[in-house]
């Protein structure tokens, strides 16, 4: 369990979240509950529920000096976050159709006639899809699971940034993943800020949004 204090105020996660740059270096986060955040956050939705996203958790000093030139301008989240959360893609997401649809059947989610014809209807089209669409379904399922760990990190009382700033071309290969296969998304850093995050000013939603 967290020292830090958990809450349930949706309020308090959605509008106390901040981008936080500087962490408590002395905080550290046990497996167990980084385990716990993640399997928190990957019941964001996916196309087709194939849950595309994969991520390396970077916590050791030999995990983070192997990301450290890579971070390109981010060098304090790798330093003094407990751990720094990589994102990527895996273009292979769907060889686990059986498995997550199966699963699906065995507890009860789905009947076994919807499964056979999601997947009849689903196979082809992943057997055809373009690398181009392929990287759009991925980018965009990342992209929920992404947000929705940071607002599970709030939860659990940690701060997060998202960072975008890193050698895409090089990461997978550094931490022994095939780049080929796996596409980098987002860096995520987690722990404890070590100052007061500021917030930061909205475009009102009249100057986003048109109504029709």
């Amino acid at each position: 369990m967290s020292k830090f204090q958990k809450t349930n105020d949706f309020n308090e996660v959605v509008y106390g979240r901040r981008s936080v740059k500087k962490y408590d270096a002395s905080v550290k986060i046990s497996r167990e509950e980084l385990t716990e955040i993640l399997a928190e956050a990957t019941t964001a939705p996916s196309s087709v529920n194939m849950q595309p996203w994969r991520f390396v958790v970077i916590e050791s000093d030999e995990g983070k000096a192997t990301l450290a030139p890579l971070a390109r301008f981010n060098q304090n989240q790798v330093s003094t976050s407990a751990a720094v959360i990589a994102v990527f893609g895996d273009k292979d997401h769907f060889q686990y159709s059986e498995e997550i649809f199966g699963k699906s059947v065995e507890l009860g989610y789905m009947p076994q006639e919807i499964k056979d014809m999601q997947l009849k209807a689903f196979t082809p089209y992943y057997e055809n899809i373009s690398d181009a669409d392929l990287r759009d379904v991925m980018m965009v399922d990342a992209g929920l699971v992404s947000m929705q760990l940071m607002l599970v990190a709030r939860a659990h009382g940690y701060d997060t940034n998202p960072i975008g700033g890193f050698e895409r071309d090089q990461i997978a290969e550094a931490f022994g993943l095939d780049k080929d296969r796996y596409v980098p998304v987002m860096l995520i850093s987690i722990g404890k800020q070590d100052y007061e995050g500021r917030p930061s000013y909205r475009l009102p939603v009249d100057t986003i949004t048109t109504w029709k």
